[in-house]
């Protein structure tokens, strides 16, 4: 992505900052590349990082080789889940935050040409080819260096969600979490909200 910027592709982003929000502006807007100034840094950053596992699971559909229905309702639930986590968490945060660029923008973005997609979607194929690979095989495989970010993620979070007992509200996100660590088969992310609370009983 960022050598599509770099190659004048047209695009916009938010600067999330407490001040000097008008000299970053100026600094990095140009005709091809928008930059809109957000005060919420915490749901700025709170959709950058939760829009990773959101990305797994839309891997984990495209791996099954589902349609764009599919997909489509997957990133709806992600997204409510991203912003109602953000939320709870960060009680300023604001709703709006999550209809800028840092948010839907960026979540359509990685679910469509992220590393954590690729990753994800590879790690299905091989599982159903008989042949299954862990996350740490494919990160090294097909990143060229670059970090698998939404493991990790995912991991940190389900980790809240058990702590304060909220996984049963967060079904997506459980679910990615029961996949990624073997506790369920790709398959259960079309059907995570009952496969969430298999996930849990195997915890």
């Amino acid at each position: 992505m960022c050598r599509r910027c770099a190659w004048c592709h047209f695009g916009a982003t938010n600067e999330a900052v407490p001040s000097n929000g008008e000299l970053f502006k100026r600094l990095f807007e140009a005709p091809y590349f928008y930059v809109q100034l957000v005060p919420d840094i915490a749901g700025a950053e709170m959709a950058g990082t939760l829009k990773n596992i959101v990305a797994l699971a839309a891997g984990f559909v495209d791996g099954l080789g589902k349609g764009p229905n599919t997909k489509a309702a997957i990133m709806r639930a992600g997204l409510n889940e991203m912003r109602s986590l953000a939320e709870r968490i960060y009680p300023t945060v604001r709703n709006d935050t999550f209809f800028e660029s840092c948010g839907v923008a960026d979540l359509i973005a990685t679910c469509y040409g992220g590393r954590n997609r690729l990753v994800a979607e590879a790690y299905v194929r091989a599982y159903q080819g008989g042949s299954p690979k862990s996350f740490d095989t494919l990160e090294a495989e097909l990143l060229a260096g670059q970090k698998l970010q939404g493991v990790l993620t995912s991991d940190e979070v389900q980790s809240i969600l058990q702590i304060r007992g909220w996984e049963p509200e967060y079904p997506l996100f459980t679910t990615v979490n029961g996949i990624v660590n073997g506790l369920l088969p790709p398959v259960a992310i079309t059907m995570y909200r009952s496969a969430a609370a298999d996930s849990q009983s195997q915890t």
